[in-house]
């Protein structure tokens, strides 16, 4: 019986820390953010949706779709994100549905689908366990500053487009804690994966 989890955290909470150290561990990580970057590749289905929503001007000379200006678009407007949500998220899970049930034929013990917006997108379907990478948010806001050069108010607005860290706590089936050390991190995985009788190789 393969186990599926999902994995989901907020913007800078560390969850690709920990979605690289599942990956270190030799266990398979579907990941939604590389898998909406394929879907939105040229010539994709969603983005030729996209273009005909959003228009030409946030295409590169390339024709690629310009991420941070459409990043830009979106993190300010509630109407607009949830336009880009209802094209790409659908072409997303059927991606990871693909690979899920790949992995699934393979006999795996463990599937890891890494969804940040696990709860905003309601696909708790979609697993049979929730682990939530959390950090506290003025951790959160001070490590967005700095990975992305961003001013507070920009960080802020980022954070404040999420579900908190804080709510999605009730709603996942394991907490890892990210305020400290990477080593801490690492450890409170490897307990969680003994927990659930999946020795590390």
């Amino acid at each position: 019986m393969t186990l599926i989890v999902g994995l989901t955290g907020g913007i800078a909470s560390g969850k690709s820390t920990v979605s690289n150290m599942l990956k270190e561990m030799k266990i398979t990580v579907i990941d939604a953010d590389v898998e909406a970057r394929l879907a939105v590749k040229k010539g994709e289905p969603a983005y030729l949706q996209i273009v005909k929503e959003f228009g030409q001007s946030i295409l590169m000379p390339d024709g690629e779709i310009d991420r941070p200006k459409l990043g830009s678009i979106i993190f300010y407007n509630d109407q607009k994100r949830q336009l880009l949500n209802q094209i790409v998220h659908p072409e997303v899970r059927r991606r990871m549905t693909r690979q899920k049930e790949a992995a699934i034929a393979r006999e795996e013990k463990i599937i890891i689908l890494d969804i940040p917006l696990l709860f905003e997108s309601k696909l708790m379907f979609m697993v049979d366990k929730v682990v939530l990478v959390y950090v506290d948010q003025n951790i959160q806001i001070q490590r967005l500053m700095e990975r992305n050069n961003l001013t507070y108010e920009d960080a802020m607005a980022r954070v404040k487009s999420q579900m908190p860290l804080s709510e999605k706590v009730g709603l996942a089936n394991e907490v890892i804690n990210n305020n400290g050390t990477l080593q801490e991190t690492e450890n409170q995985l490897e307990e969680l994966l003994l927990d659930w009788g999946l020795k590390k190789d």
